[in-house]
């Protein structure tokens, strides 16, 4: 009488095939996890960057870049009503803390062009902004420049 079981090799096959189809899922994983923070990115920068850009806010120390956390302190001293609008902003969801949100908001001297602008991580996204650097009345979408905070040269901005 045989016994009936699995050889060795048998055991060994089968837990190499689990194991590359492990490594393909966690590959495809790590991608989705980026285009998924990307996407939350876009969508945090849209928002605010329709309120911000809508009359472009001068900052008392004048025109330059700005982090979104300066910016939201100041105008919570400017405006003390609003707190709790401005209390929850929004961080970069790879590389924001409570001191630097990582998105950043740019404003000319005059107080008429702004644009507000995050570093992306899905290397493959598509640029179709004719800019190389953040540009306040640059327009908005996803442009390509020097390497960020976030790995890649890609950005995404929202410009009046």
């Amino acid at each position: 009488m045989k016994k009936r079981g699995f050889s060795l090799i048998e055991i060994l096959v089968v837990i190499a095939i689990i194991g590359i189809i492990a490594s393909i899922v966690m590959v495809s994983l790590f991608n989705a996890r980026d285009k998924a923070r990307d996407t939350k990115r876009k969508t945090d920068i849209s928002q605010i960057g329709r309120f911000l850009t809508i009359s472009c806010y001068l900052p008392s120390q004048g025109g330059g870049e700005y982090d979104l956390i300066d910016l939201a302190d100041e105008l919570i001293e400017k405006y003390p009503k609003y707190e709790k609008y401005i209390k929850k902003i929004p961080r970069d969801p790879r590389s924001g803390n409570n001191e630097e949100s990582k998105y950043y908001y740019i404003v000319n001297e005059d107080g008429d062009k702004c644009a507000l602008y995050a570093n992306l991580e899905n290397e493959n996204e598509e640029t179709d902004l004719e800019i190389n650097e953040p540009t306040a009345k640059g327009g908005t979408g996803v442009f390509e420049g020097d390497p960020g905070w976030n790995g890649t040269s890609l950005y995404f901005q929202y410009s009046n």
